[in-house]
């Protein structure tokens, strides 16, 4: 196989047609570049250059394998480059999956600064609840809900960025409207909006508070999505529980009211894959979320 800085030696000899002017433009001595020059001949087989006066000229085959170079050099600068850019984040792809409700509230900041600052980048977005049980299926950067001591599989970190309280969204003249908190036991009688269609983590870790209350919940309607369930809390139709970042817009008919004794918690993390956790749109993407998280818990502590 050949050595291919003994081409762009070889090749920079052709155009500058001498030893001395080859090792001038690139910096090396005469002697390193007539030790590069006789490598490559033997590795050939071929005569490659002849002398010419004070400098030399290729051979035909010179010429030939000079011309050949041009385009396998040409080839390589263009990887080198393409390898530069993937490691600075300037193109390539990056898969996020995330889950709806911070999809709403903190995905378009992460959106806008990553193709601000890589625009050749492409962004793979995929809304999903669950992890993939196969490494190979899971994206570089996954939003997840889990326990706050949540630890990742091997090949993946979770950093936690937010814990989630559960509050209960009522109609504006509902008994409880005006009330600062609750005690979970007092939703006991009411008829619930169902809005967790996964029958997921969150979905388990609320009915768990509920039966630590003594109660298990009565489901009057059912919705997939929490956009629908509040729009039915603003019909009158009854009251829903979900996590804080599902009430950043509430519609105007409705009012969050604080649940205690207990408080179902969620937490939220960023699970990312080992091999591009320090890249930059990654690093970027993880800073974000993380300032995103921090102006939630700024805006939590303001409302309360």
């Amino acid at each position: 196989m050949l050595d291919v800085h003994r081409l762009r030696v070889f090749r920079s000899v052709v155009a500058s047609g001498s030893v001395t002017a080859a090792a001038t433009n690139l910096g090396y001595t005469s002697s390193a570049v007539s030790q590069h020059l006789a490598a490559l001949q033997r590795e050939t087989g071929l005569t490659l250059l002849v002398k010419a006066g004070r400098g030399l000229r290729p051979t035909a085959a010179g010429l030939a394998l000079a011309h050949e170079a041009d385009g396998v050099l040409e080839r390589l600068g263009a990887a080198e480059t393409l390898v530069s850019d993937l490691r600075a984040g300037r193109t390539g792809s990056l898969s996020i999956g995330y889950f709806a409700s911070v999809g709403a509230s903190w995905l378009p900041d992460v959106v806008r600064r990553l193709t601000t600052e890589f625009p050749g980048l492409r962004l793979d977005l995929e809304l999903r609840d669950d992890i993939p049980d196969l490494p190979e299926r899971r994206p570089d950067l996954q939003l997840v809900v889990m326990m706050a001591e949540y630890t990742s599989a091997a090949g993946f970190t979770a950093h936690h960025l937010l814990d989630d309280s559960y509050v209960a969204v009522v109609p504006a003249r509902h008994r409880f409207a005006g009330k600062e908190e609750i005690e979970l036991a007092d939703l006991a009688d009411e008829p619930w909006i169902d809005n967790d269609f996964a029958r997921g983590w969150c979905r388990r870790k609320l009915l768990e508070a509920c039966a630590a209350a003594g109660f298990s919940p009565t489901f009057h309607v059912e919705a997939h999505d929490y956009p629908t369930a509040l729009a039915f809390v603003d019909a009158g139709i009854g009251p829903t529980v979900l996590p804080e970042l599902g009430t950043i817009t509430l519609p105007p008919g409705t009012v969050a009211v604080r649940i205690v004794r207990p408080t179902p918690v969620r937490s939220v993390h960023v699970v990312v894959a080992d091999p591009v956790a320090e890249t930059p749109p990654v690093r970027a993407a993880v800073e974000e979320l993380r300032a995103a998280a921090g102006r939630e818990a700024v805006r939590r502590d303001a409302a309360r």
